[in-house]
């Protein structure tokens, strides 16, 4: 879970899945089980199923190459600050 840029609120939420093998998800079924566990202002707005999460070479995923992903993909730019 991470953010990406918006105008109206400065950012959104985006969420990459990674289902486990064999099994498969909507993007409904998981604002479904969200809208039951966290407050709606945390619902993430962008939902992406994904294969695997870019990582460095030590284990960590790299959220900035997720940003800058999903920022092309929506045409995003990133806010401008003073």
């Amino acid at each position: 879970v991470f953010g990406v840029p918006d105008t109206k609120y400065g950012e959104e939420i985006c969420a990459w899945i990674v289902p486990k093998p064999g099994q498969t998800c909507t993007e409904e079924e998981v604002r479904d089980f969200c809208r039951d566990q966290i407050a709606h202002y945390k619902m993430p707005r962008y939902i992406r199923f994904v294969e695997d999460m870019p990582m460095t070479i030590t284990g960590k995923v790299q959220k900035f190459v997720m940003r800058e992903q999903m920022m092309a993909e929506l045409n995003l730019q990133e806010a401008k600050t003073a």
